[in-house]
Order: structure tokens, then sequence, then C-alpha cells
């Protein structure tokens, strides 16, 4: 029997996600109230499908971008890198907005975050490694060093990502920073910035446990995450 290719499966099924609910999305747009007056619980209002398309437009982006990135440069993203960072992709965009799920689903969001922060530092990794298999870069870091890079790394890209989120909140009247409820009432005090420091919180949690598989990894040469780095090719 033909192996089967599940990259090309599940990159498919994926992208389809992304675009075929994009035109009831726009039509929604139009549609829909600016607010919701009569306070319905449930009710999406413009804003709500605004968010939700922008979201599909930056999955269909995101999803081409390691495709573009590998035809550019020597850069090899691994299978197994490819499909987690594919699946996280539908489970922000078409679970998380396009279905709802960070209000239907309890710790959505905390769980996408998670799994970022592990999938960021598993990232850092690949470009320490790459850089030490270099040939014209005559250095060799040490296991911690590399662990402690990826560490920061998976963090710094998790706070630039907060700052994309209130950015775009503030500019087109989103709420990606979950500063309200989903009946558009806003927070107050400690409760406005809950969500956006559970992201913070879960990022370095997620980031700390990659951190720890991959300095062991190192280490003793376990090749736990051998997988999962992205490589140059020669």
């Amino acid at each position: 029997m033909k192996k089967r290719d599940w990259k090309s499966i599940i990159g498919k099924f994926v992208l389809i996600s992304f675009i075929a609910p994009m035109a009831f999305i726009i039509y929604k747009i139009i549609v829909s109230p600016t607010t919701n007056t009569e306070n319905i619980e449930g009710l999406r209002v413009k804003t709500d499908y605004i968010l939700m398309l922008t979201q599909c437009i930056l999955g269909v982006i995101g999803f081409f971008l390691p495709n573009i990135i590998s035809k550019k440069t020597k850069i090899v993203i691994p299978s197994n890198m490819y499909i987690v960072y594919v699946l996280f992709l539908y489970g922000a965009v078409f679970l998380g907005e396009v279905r709802n799920y960070y209000y239907r689903v309890p710790h959505w969001d905390t769980i996408l975050h998670t799994c970022s922060g592990a999938m960021l530092g598993a990232l850092g990794f690949s470009f320490v490694n790459i850089l030490n298999k270099h040939e014209k870069v005559h250095v060799e870091l040490s296991p911690l060093f590399v662990a402690l890079f990826a560490f920061g790394f998976a963090i710094s890209l998790g706070v630039m990502w907060e700052i994309y989120e209130f950015t775009f909140d503030g500019i087109l009247g989103l709420n990606m920073q979950k500063f309200a409820l989903e009946d558009g009432t806003q927070l107050i005090g400690r409760l406005a910035v809950t969500d956006t420091m559970e992201d913070l919180i879960v990022d370095s949690v997620g980031a700390f446990t990659m951190a720890t598989i991959g300095y062991i990894s190192l280490k003793y040469k376990k090749g736990w995450i051998d997988k999962l780095l992205i490589k140059i090719k020669k």
C-alpha cells in the first residue's frame, strides 16, 4: 500500500477550512449589527466578523509562509514540525475564531498558548542548531546556553504577539485580548489584563518545558527534539 502523505492531507484540510468560510464571513460583516444593543447572549457583531476575517487571512498567509521560506532559502522544515505548526493554526484560527472555541471551550486560549510556547522553544533550538553546525561559525555552545536562548526566544515572540493583539484591538476595535465579555461588556482593572497575563504565563510554561526537554536531549544526546529541528540544506 502507498504510504499516506499526512503532511499534504492535513495541509489541504486546514487551508480549505480557512478559505471556505470567507464569503460567509464577509456577508455577515455587511449585515451584522455594530453593537449588541439588546444584550442578546451569543450574538456576534460586526467587529467579531472583522476579527474572524482578519484571522482567516492571516491563517492563509501563515499557512504558505513555511513553503515560501523553504523555496527562497536553504531551510528545510521537518514534516513533524510543519504538521504541528499547521494544526496549531487550525486550532487558533478555525476552531478558535470561526467556531468560537475561545468562548465555548474552557481554557482553549490557554491550551494554544502553552503549545505555542513549546513550539517557539523548538524553533529557538533550531536557530542555535543551525549556528552550531554552520561551517563559517567556529563555536560550540553549551546545552545550558542553548536551552536558555530557546526559552528567551519563545517568550520574546510571545510578548510580540501580545503587542500585535493590543495594537490591532485598538486600530480595528477588536477583542483579541479578551478585555470584554462575549456580549460586549468591558472588563475593568485586573480582570481586563487577566487574559494577557495568563497568555504570557502559559507561554513561559510551554517554553520552559521545551527548554528542559531540549537541554536533557542535548546534554545526554537523547535525540528527543531532533525531528522538530529546522535544518539547512548542504
